[in-house]
């Protein structure tokens, strides 16, 4: 059987795709490190990375054996932690990624009550893509993603948290709703790729990014940038419901009208099928639940996918 540090070195190496990198990851030297992935190799009986590829590459068995990898890795960090926390020396700590467009206001609506609430818990928070989330959790890098759903992995659990209606911002439009015809005469401040809710914004809007562009056009992950774009310039732009306005900033929300539904995300909670930090992520979960779930109920909500352009 290989050993641990050979896993952890076949690891860091499949991140870095580049023996130097990795070696220095790996405080080791290069020839230190290549010979320890060879000898994983010769005791397993094949090829884990292909080394005439450039740049290297992971060998479909390569491919096979990273996640069994990870999974074993992450156990053994489980061992040793469990060991720490009973004789007192550690907190617990809880890795959280949350997209930006909710953390924006998540976190200042939740942050203080979590810290006051979750005094055994040592809490560390990142902004993170949907993507980049997801690929934590696969990774073992995170104990609790929250995103905008739908999402379906089985090897993922997927909680669902609230749903949240998608508004427009339009100050210059003077009634309370828009249609859609109305959006499609305007220029959209589109979040740049990779943030859901531009996805979701194409889809429902009916729009191609492409054909929408102007001399003065912008595209950004900063959706307060984004409404002083509008405010400037004009057009609209999406702004989820709970998202903290400037007071200046109310009139220019737009409710969008539609035959049938208002637009709305689902905002959902992923985490892995397995963890001994169960207790604490289940409340961390039920407290999102509890302080937006209510404010959603009796609403007619279409749930739009991110996932689709």
């Amino acid at each position: 059987m290989i050993s641990l540090q050979q896993m952890y070195y076949i690891v860091i190496l499949s991140e870095e795709l580049q023996f130097q990198r990795a070696s220095e990851r790996c405080f080791v030297t290069q020839p230190t490190l290549s010979m320890q992935i060879k000898k994983a190799e010769d005791t397993l009986g094949y090829a884990i990375f292909d080394r005439d590829a450039q740049p290297l590459q992971l060998t479909p068995a390569g491919k096979k054996l990273l996640p069994i990898i990870r999974e074993i890795l992450a156990e053994t960090e489980k061992i040793k932690y469990l060991s720490e926390q009973l004789k007192g020396n550690v907190k617990e700590e809880i890795r959280i990624g949350i997209i930006p467009t909710i953390a924006t206001y998540l976190l200042p609506d939740l942050f203080s009550s979590w810290v006051r609430d979750f005094t055994n818990v040592r809490l560390q928070i990142k902004e993170l893509k949907t993507t980049e989330a997801i690929e934590a959790l696969e990774k073992k890098e995170l104990d609790l993603a929250v995103i905008a759903g739908p999402f379906h992995d089985p090897r993922i659990q997927t909680i669902p948290l609230y749903l949240e209606e998608i508004l427009i911002y339009c100050p210059q439009h003077p009634e309370a709703t828009i249609s859609l015809d109305e959006i499609q005469k305007m220029h959209p401040w589109l979040l740049n790729q990779g943030n859901c809710l531009r996805t979701q914004m194409l889809h429902f809007c009916q729009l191609n990014a492409q054909d929408n562009k102007a001399d003065w056009d912008y595209e950004g992950g900063n959706l307060p940038l984004l409404l002083e774009m509008v405010d400037q310039q004009g057009g609209y732009t999406l702004v989820p419901e709970y998202f903290k306005l400037k007071p200046l900033q109310q009139n220019g929300i737009k409710k969008l009208m539609t035959p049938t539904a208002a637009p709305a995300r689902e905002i959902i909670a992923l985490t892995p099928n397995r963890s001994m930090k169960t207790e604490n992520i289940k409340a961390l979960i039920r407290s999102i639940q509890l302080h937006y779930g209510i404010k959603a109920q009796n609403k007619h909500l279409q749930v739009l996918d991110w996932d689709i352009a």
